[in-house]
């Protein structure tokens, strides 16, 4: 395993509609390889992001058939790099559910897919400013966790919401995973209150490096997100991050054996005991 790794991470501004969706966040990939990343990240919701159910629905595709995610494919494999496609919003393949999977693709160097994750969590939340989301209505939630394998050690595989649950982190981190992706496309609210400090908790509990790659900006579906794509290191210290909401690359440099030295140092990852539930209150 190689120990120093040029990460890149793509925060966008995506568009309602995958080709535009391609268009859009190209060009900050080839950036982002020109720039030395041998791992790009892209955000949750890549392809496309639309609140409109019926829009929405005629824009839906299974993910062999997404155009942005083929062109993704192909432009991995022209300039020979491992791409995270941090989301695509894609047909879920389940016959007893019409709604979409918000599914993580890992694209190895060749352009093939080396591993899938659906999102586990689906954000159903109502806001102190008035903002209601409902992505149960629209999103079908994945089963399964996923720790990818890669040239530098295994990457866990996770989507927004789903770093607002610890255990899954915990479960990542003990079934190998090195560094765990938080592609995101935070509101803004949610965004300034809680994404730094959630970034460096799970980093700090798990040891591993937190590479969050985010959606910024206004779109033109109406939603505004928090933007501020953040790498963490394994002891909690933040390494880059962007202190904007527009479309731009944030490189970093992983030393990926700090990752071990974390973990020596305090290995809570080894301390679990088994313990009972508090007493009933009567």
């Amino acid at each position: 395993m190689s120990e120093t790794l040029r990460v890149a991470l793509v925060q966008t501004t995506t568009p309602a509609d995958p080709a535009e969706g391609l268009a859009h966040v190209a060009p900050l990939i080839r950036r982002a390889v020109q720039g030395g990343a041998r791992l790009v990240l892209t955000p949750e919701g890549t392809n496309l992001l639309v609140q409109d159910r019926d829009r929405r629905e005629a824009l839906l595709a299974d993910e062999g058939d997404d155009g942005a995610v083929a062109g993704l494919k192909a432009l991995a494999a022209e300039l020979g790099v491992w791409l995270l496609i941090g989301s695509a919003i894609v047909k879920s393949g389940r016959a007893d559910d019409a709604r979409a999977a918000n599914r993580s693709l890992l694209i190895d160097d060749r352009g093939e897919t080396v591993a899938r994750y659906d999102k586990l969590h689906v954000y159903d939340v109502d806001l102190p400013t008035g903002e209601r989301w409902r992505e149960s209505a629209a999103v079908r939630p994945g089963e399964r966790a996923v720790v990818a394998p890669t040239p530098w050690g295994g990457l866990g595989l996770t989507v927004c919401y789903d770093v607002r649950f610890p255990h899954l982190f915990r479960t990542l981190a003990r079934a190998g995973a090195d560094m765990i992706a938080v592609p995101a496309a935070f509101t803004v609210p949610t965004g300034e209150a809680h994404w730094e400090t959630l970034l460096r908790a799970r980093a700090i509990e798990t040891g591993c490096f937190i590479l969050a790659p985010a959606q910024g900006g206004s779109h033109a579906d109406g939603r505004r997100t928090w933007g501020r794509s953040t790498v963490v290191g394994p002891w909690g210290e933040v390494i880059g991050r962007l202190d904007h909401d527009r479309p731009d690359v944030l490189f970093a440099d992983l030393d990926l054996s700090a990752v071990g030295r974390a973990r020596r140092a305090v290995p809570q990852l080894t301390h679990d005991r088994d313990f009972a539930p508090p007493e009933p209150r009567v």
